[in-house]
């Protein structure tokens, strides 16, 4: 679904997951926080070997940047992770570099801002103000 499907099909749901988008589980899903409980051994892992690459959906890369770049949870639920790009992270002192490496594969961009209105009482223009152009 879009995220103009479910602000129209479920607006509570919507309003909810804007209210706290590293905490919110979807009936039926995983919140970010799951994830990064998921994620632990793996990024233990990641930590012990020298070069690695990993190809993700959005939401696991985005954890897996968060711990990198030493991000906190509420952060880590905003990260741009830009479809059909190589995210190069280089260890520096105090963190990391990161490179983006574009493969020019057309997509439409699926990153959103965090709302500044995040009422379950919110209009639905309001709900929808910091969806991404297509």
């Amino acid at each position: 679904m879009t995220y103009e499907e479910i602000a129209v099909k479920y607006p509570e749901e919507f309003a909810l997951r804007d209210q706290n988008k590293y905490t919110y589980r979807y009936p039926k899903g995983e919140s970010y926080e799951d994830l990064v409980a998921r994620l632990e051994p793996v990024i233990m892992e990641l930590e012990r070997q020298k070069n690695v690459m990993v190809i993700a959906h959005q939401a696991v890369a985005r954890c897996l940047l968060a711990y990198f770049l030493d991000k906190n949870s509420e952060e880590l639920a905003y990260l741009k992770v830009p479809l059909h790009t190589i995210l190069k992270l280089t260890p520096v002192a105090y963190g990391c570099l990161i490179e983006e490496i574009n493969l020019n594969v057309e997509s439409v961009d699926t990153h959103r801002e965090r709302p500044k209105n995040v009422s379950q009482t919110r209009s639905q223009q309001e709900a929808l103000q910091t969806l991404p152009t297509t």
